[in-house]
């Protein structure tokens, strides 16, 4: 094994290692590791930026760009709460159908920024029915990663894969998205069975959850119009 390699290995395990326990900043630490390898002759700079793969960062930067636009409407959290007021605040119920919902989500924008999002707005409807939020952002964080299995733009990897290997996104569909629609009908059938005990909540828990206004949380309809269109 010559230097060069050595030194890759341990660049690569240095940077791993700020990444999981982000001493640093984690976008100073895989571009400090890129620094080192053009500077210490490993690779130069045009090759280094041949790797780069333009079609992913900047359908990336676009998604993000989309996402924010969204968030600032409002338009997740007034889905939240339709689904628990339409839920007649059952908790089993709001639970499944917020799965599905950022399941949906997930798969055509951003699941992390979309479960960043739809959490808080959960915990404050398990909060006031009385119940723990751990199952809630426990499910969601999993539907998320389920539902953006399902399109080439739901997951990073999807989009790195896709651009690779010159997929597109109705191949991603075709393929994907029945397997995804199944394991969402078993995911939703065990969180059924694993927290239905959990989330048995009183009458008067129930109807704090009918108060809620889902108007209100339109913050910027007309830019939740132009979002839209």
């Amino acid at each position: 094994m010559n230097i060069p390699i050595i030194v890759s290995l341990v660049l690569f395990a240095a940077v791993y290692v700020a990444l999981t326990t982000e001493i640093i900043n984690k976008t100073a630490a895989v571009l400090l590791g890129a620094m080192i390898m053009v500077f210490a002759g490993i690779i130069d700079q045009e090759a280094a930026f041949g790797h780069i793969d333009w079609n992913v960062i900047f359908l990336l930067i676009g998604m993000m760009i989309i996402m924010n636009i969204t968030r600032q409407t409002g338009l997740f959290q007034y889905v939240a709460i339709k689904i628990a007021r339409f839920s007649r605040g059952e908790p089993l119920v709001i639970l499944i159908l917020l799965s599905l919902v950022t399941a949906l989500f997930s798969a055509f924008l951003d699941n992390v920024t979309t479960v960043l999002i739809i959490v808080p707005i959960t915990i404050l409807i398990a909060v006031e029915l009385g119940i723990t939020p751990v199952p809630f952002v426990v499910t969601i964080a999993i539907a998320s990663n389920i539902g953006g299995t399902a399109t080439m733009i739901g997951d990073p990897p999807n989009i790195m894969i896709g651009s690779a290997a010159g997929l597109g996104f109705i191949d991603f569909i075709v393929n994907l998205a029945p397997v995804v629609l199944v394991i969402l009908v078993v995911f939703c059938a065990m969180v059924a069975l694993f927290f239905r005990k959990q989330l048995k909540v009183s009458n008067e828990r129930k109807a704090r959850i009918m108060n809620f206004d889902e108007t209100k949380a339109i913050e910027d309809p007309k830019l939740l119009v132009k979002s839209l269109s």
